[in-house]
């Protein structure tokens, strides 16, 4: 596109979204919670073992309501946070939750989380580990014989569950989600998850698709890892990966805004952030949040801030993973990371970050946060606790462009307002 054009669209865009929505602004609730609060803070965890935990700097209002505010614009339509924890506690929205009758945000909103599902098939994962049910030395090809071509390498479970795999990633769908009018023509296809992996794992006129490097080398984060991992969940348990996290995850901790939807279920059950893509130049938004659930247990799940935050609590803490395992979600493989667009910030930038089922981001004032992102067409999420267990964030928003991450200084400034105030903006955002 050329950029006058696009320039042009934002403006116009931004002028229809912010007329729509004339008169909203981030609003938010805040209070104090004694350092007894029950949760998380009083139970062990591989968090906190490193010998250097920078303490979470004091809960500041202010600077998460400047991370929200003077939404809808030009790139994104709503947002919301939930801030909980020792250390303090707050909730705020900001925008439009549905651009048809005007509603703004509202803070029990449900959501399509993206690839924070891999932090629940991770944990159900971990927990066959637990069982002795599935061997992380062991091969996926063990497993599932017969699923790969060929000549591949031997993949260990331990590989999938922390993106040192090295298998390609599913590029041979005819998928093209970056743009946005393909999308939303084509948002109800549906992908089974064999279908997804067949496609990611061979090419027309060759064997196979070539590995990107040699299993255990190197990090390089791959939704097919997770894919597979779903797969193997169904082939050990002989049950649904939808029933194993329901009965695993959702039922005993009674998250219920949470789902696995089926494939051919394209809508958000209850009150939910409506999601939007621009789809013309005249910067014309059309409604997606009714999308097939395709990525599954890669990326299909719905949710909450609230049963987000209670799961990534319930799970640092040591409440759905013994001992031994419950430190792998904190030990992140020394090896390299193999693109830019994860791993970056921090004093180990350009190094592995994910661990097995979560990443790892450093902020400038060393704090460490410990969650996972996500992001379907519409829709940007995450959810993170910081090493101290002092503090939890979730939060969503919802970008217009592309689904991907919308304004990544929009993100970072949500970061910063949760765990170092003192880099956040001092100003609304505009």
């Amino acid at each position: 596109m050329n950029p006058s054009h696009h320039r042009a669209r934002r403006a116009r865009r931004r002028a229809v979204v912010t007329l729509a929505a004339a008169g909203l602004a981030a609003t938010g609730t805040v209070a104090t919670a004694a350092a007894s609060t029950s949760g998380s803070a009083s139970a062990p965890s591989a968090a906190r073992s490193a010998s250097t935990v920078i303490p979470t700097p004091p809960l500041d209002p202010q600077a998460l309501r400047n991370a929200i505010a003077n939404l809808p614009d030009s790139e994104i339509t709503g947002a919301l946070i939930k801030v909980s924890g020792p250390s303090g506690r707050w909730s705020g929205t900001s925008g439009i939750g549905d651009l048809a009758t005007g509603a703004g945000v509202r803070s029990d909103d449900r959501f399509r989380i993206g690839s924070v599902t891999k932090v629940f098939t991770a944990t159900v994962a971990l927990q066959l580990v637990a069982e002795n049910r599935v061997d992380l030395n062991q091969t996926i090809q063990h497993y599932l014989p017969g699923l790969f071509p060929e000549g591949y390498p031997p993949v260990t479970i331990a590989e999938l569950l922390n993106h040192t795999s090295g298998l390609p990633a599913a590029g041979n769908l005819p998928m093209h989600e970056d743009d946005p009018a393909w999308f939303v023509q084509n948002r109800f296809k549906v992908w089974t998850p064999q279908q997804v992996v067949t496609a990611a794992l061979t090419n027309a006129g060759t064997p196979a698709n070539p590995m990107d490097f040699a299993p255990g080398t190197a990090q390089r984060y791959n939704g097919l890892n997770y894919y597979l991992l779903g797969m193997l969940i169904e082939k050990v348990t002989g049950d649904s990966y939808a029933h194993q996290v329901q009965s695993r995850i959702l039922g005993p901790l009674h998250l219920t805004a949470t789902s696995v939807p089926d494939l051919d279920d394209p809508r958000i059950p209850g009150p939910h952030l409506h999601g939007y893509l621009t789809v013309d130049s005249a910067g014309d938004l059309a409604d997606v949040s009714d999308q097939s659930p395709y990525p599954w247990a890669e990326g299909g799940m719905i949710s909450d801030a609230s049963d987000l935050t209670r799961v990534l609590t319930m799970l640092t803490s040591g409440r759905l993973l013994p001992p031994a395992e419950t430190k792998l979600l904190f030990t992140v493989p020394n090896v390299p990371y193999r693109d830019n667009t994860h791993c970056t910030m921090g004093p180990a930038a350009g190094r592995a970050c994910f661990s097995m089922g979560l990443m790892s981001v450093t902020m400038p004032n060393g704090v460490v946060g410990w969650g996972k992102t996500g992001s379907r067409p519409g829709y940007t999420d995450g959810v993170f606790v910081s090493s101290d267990l002092q503090r939890a964030i979730a939060y969503a928003y919802t970008p217009t462009d592309d689904g991907k991450g919308g304004d990544t200084s929009f993100l970072m400034g949500i970061a910063a307002a949760a765990f170092d105030p003192a880099a956040a903006p001092k100003s609304a955002a505009k």
